[in-house]
């Protein structure tokens, strides 16, 4: 079977990581940053030397397309991000774009023929590290997100994401998106951000879809009191409040599925001062899983809980909420065949993680596929995944995309 070469996704692993070097091993590379646009134009130079025609549309989505034998075909597109979060690795989201650029260059350098035109794609905004939220572009071109109310989201400078996009010089035209019409399938490549597939010694994640999950703000509301007068009989601690909330949702929601995941991950305690007994404290409960049974036994445990803990009113509203995605059944086949004819061993299992697939699956056949994460690390400097890892994982795009290409 074909293969990509080895020597060139490592010389794109290490170029890419100069683009926002944080230092320690990681990148910092926000979108349309000076470190993001680098990155853009590496992308160019490199497409442009293989022959690929490069466009972009109005929310600086990136296109580079080779052309297929039949010009009037719709296209397949391997699709991915190059920004960063703060302090983040060198694999997560930008490997899908080095995956795409080896496609294609491995079908030009080896000349292979190919029916439908074929792109590689750079998102722009993924992870909405400056500029939220999260996969911004992917969801206004799939319209889950107003375009006007993206492009006025602020980073904590002031500037807006529209102010940024203007002097990026890749704003194109919007007949460039994305859309059900032009394209056939997506494919992302991404490296796992967990450790089950390193753990379960398999090469390959076959990606099912997206997890759904629900994401609540949970509040308590008590008194503040000066910390050396109040005796603690008298007292209504929001914080003590908030900490047993945390402890009854967790116990409660460990007696559901084994495949749930929840976090606790931001709490704001007011008035945050040492000597001042916390009268307000509001929490995020971060909740994840596939089947939406389960997510719906998660609401009615929040909706149920007790509505005081500690002498502290609690009250509880949802911040936001998505449903579980599945891909497309045919390309989620094919890669589970194109892993066992390399003879890597696999995986099937759902992203915990959100991803712009996750949009693009509702309007395009989209499928994505996973290589391990050594220790599980991602959104942090250790992130890693070997060369021979990733060769791995772009070998069974290549061949999922030249059968798409054969059978479509």
């Amino acid at each position: 079977m074909l293969t990509c070469n080895k020597d060139r996704v490592k010389n794109k692993i290490e170029t890419f990581s100069m683009f926002g070097d944080a230092g320690s091993g990681g990148i910092t590379r926000f979108s349309l940053s000076e470190e993001a646009l680098k990155a853009r134009e590496e992308f160019v130079k490199r497409m442009s030397a293989v022959g690929a025609e490069i466009v972009t549309d109005d929310m600086a989505n990136m296109y580079a397309t080779l052309g297929g034998t039949d010009a009037d075909f719709p296209r397949i597109v391997m699709a991915s991000h190059c920004d960063s979060v703060r302090n983040g690795g060198n694999y997560d989201g930008i490997l899908g774009v080095i995956a795409a650029m080896e496609v294609i260059e491995t079908i030009v350098l080896e000349k292979i023929s190919h029916r439908h035109p074929i792109t590689a794609m750079i998102w722009t905004n993924e992870e909405g590290s400056l500029y939220p939220p999260a996969m911004m572009s992917s969801g206004v071109v799939c319209g889950k997100f107003d375009k006007a109310e993206m492009l006025s989201s602020k980073s904590s400078q002031g500037k807006t994401f529209g102010e940024a996009l203007e002097e990026s010089g890749y704003v194109g035209d919007a007949l460039n998106r994305f859309n059900p019409k032009d394209y056939i399938a997506m494919l992302e490549l991404h490296i796992e951000q967990g450790p089950v597939l390193e753990a379960e010694k398999k090469k390959i994640g076959v990606v099912e879809g997206v997890v759904g999950m629900v994401n609540y703000r949970i509040s308590t509301y008590g008194q503040a009191d000066h910390a050396g007068t109040t005796p603690m009989s008298y007292r209504r601690d929001a914080l003590l409040a908030a900490a047993s909330a945390i402890k009854y949702l967790h116990t409660e929601l460990d007696k559901l599925d084994s495949n749930l995941v929840y976090t606790t991950g931001e709490i704001l305690c007011h008035p945050c001062v040492h000597t001042v007994i916390p009268d307000l404290v509001d929490f995020s409960l971060d909740v994840r899983h596939q089947n939406p049974e389960v997510i719906r036994q998660v609401v009615e445990i929040i909706k149920n809980m007790p509505k005081t803990f500690d002498k502290c009113e609690v009250k509880y509203q949802e911040a936001w909420a998505r449903n579980t995605i599945e891909f497309n059944k045919e390309l989620v086949d094919l890669v589970q065949k194109n892993a066992d004819a390399y003879g890597y061993t696999s995986k099937r299992m759902y992203s915990g993680a959100g991803h712009d697939a996750q949009f693009a699956a509702e309007i395009v056949p989209t499928t994505m596929i996973f290589v391990p994460s050594k220790d599980g690390h991602s959104h942090c400097e250790p992130e890693f995944t070997s060369v021979e890892e990733c060769w791995r994982g772009i070998n069974v795009v290549l061949q999922t995309v030249l059968e798409i290409d054969m059978g479509a």
